[in-house]
This record gives C-alpha cells, sequence and structure tokens, in this order.
C-alpha cells in the first residue's frame, strides 16, 4: 500500500519514497523562505542526498558527493551544510552512527526517536509524546534542565534478520 504522508517507522515500510523526498524537499523550501533562510546549492545538494534513501549517511560520505557534484571538495563544506540542516530541523545527527538522516517530520514541532538498523544503517524516525519522564523529572527535581534528549534504538530490520538466517 503507498501513502502519501510516512507512517512511524516509514523506512521500514513500503511507500512512495518519491512522494516522501518530493514533500521534504517543499518543506524545506518553504520553510526556508518563510524564515528568510538561505537554502543555498549545497545545502539543497545535502538534503536531496540525505533524502536518497532513508539509510544514514557521515559527512565525509556526504563530502564526496558534493565533491562528485563540483560543490566542494573541503570538510567544512559538507559539515557547514549538514550543522544547517540539523539546526532548522530538516536533518538529525544520529549519534549511534556518527551519521546524518533526512528528518521525516520536518516542519513539525516533534521529539524525534530513532530505529536503527545495524547491518544496513536505515534509519526510521517516530515523535514520542514524553521522552524518559522519570529521567526528566528526577533532572528537575535536582534543579537540572533537560535541553537535548537522543533516543536512538538499534536492532535488525526484516530484510536483514532473513538474510541473516
Amino acid at each position: 500500500m503507498s501513502r502519501s504522508r510516512p507512517s512511524n517507522l516509514s523506512a521500514f515500510e513500503p511507500h512512495d519514497h518519491g512522494l516522501c523526498r518530493r514533500n521534504a524537499l517543499r518543506t524545506a523550501d518553504a520553510t526556508c523562505r518563510a524564515k528568510r533562510l538561505r537554502l543555498t546549492p549545497a545545502r539543497a545538494f545535502v538534503l536531496e542526498t540525505l533524502l536518497e534513501t532513508h539509510r544514514a549517511m557521515t559527512a565525509y560520505e556526504v563530502l564526496d558527493r558534493l565533491r562528485a557534484a563540483g560543490l566542494g571538495a573541503q570538510p567544512p563544506v559538507a559539515y557547514r551544510a549538514l550543522e544547517f540542516l540539523v539546526e532548522n530541523g530538516f536533518a538529525h545527527r544520529i549519534e549511534r552512527l556518527g551519521a546524518f538522516v533526512a528528518c521525516s517530520r520536518a516542519g513539525e514541532a516533534h521529539l524525534a526517536a530513532f530505529v536503527i538498523c545495524r547491518d544496513c544503517r536505515k534509519v526510521a524516525e517516530t515523535a514520542v509524546e514524553t521522552p524518559a519522564p522519570g529521567l526528566t523529572r528526577e533532572a528537575a527535581e535536582a534543579g537540572f534542565t533537560v535541553e537535548r534528549m537522543v533516543i536512538e534504538a538499534e536492532g535488525l530490520c526484516a530484510p536483514c534478520r532473513e538474510a541473516a538466517v
């Protein structure tokens, strides 16, 4: 079944990835226009690169793509583009992999959690209501304010699990 809007964990489900990609690019363009941000050719190219698949990519993989496209051969080009995309909600850094993935919910206020296949590196994003309520409550009781939390679950997707059998 093809869906017009990605569901939770859509990276692991059949969906119209072309539509998924087009919607993300439209959202980024509209958001940048509304906030008067510059979606430079390098930034747009990096976002398109991250949107090619739901697989996490390292900055050096992104740099290789930038270099091949003639948009930059130095690491700062890739890191600046990725930083812009993360800061503006178009991408996420996957801490476990030291890599980046396009945000599947760009334009929506959400707390993201990630399911990561340790074999193929495919990453699915889902929104969580209240992450670790016990931790945030205990932190608050100690006078600590949680500003950022990363929730990442690692395992095997169905195709990788079947291939391992």
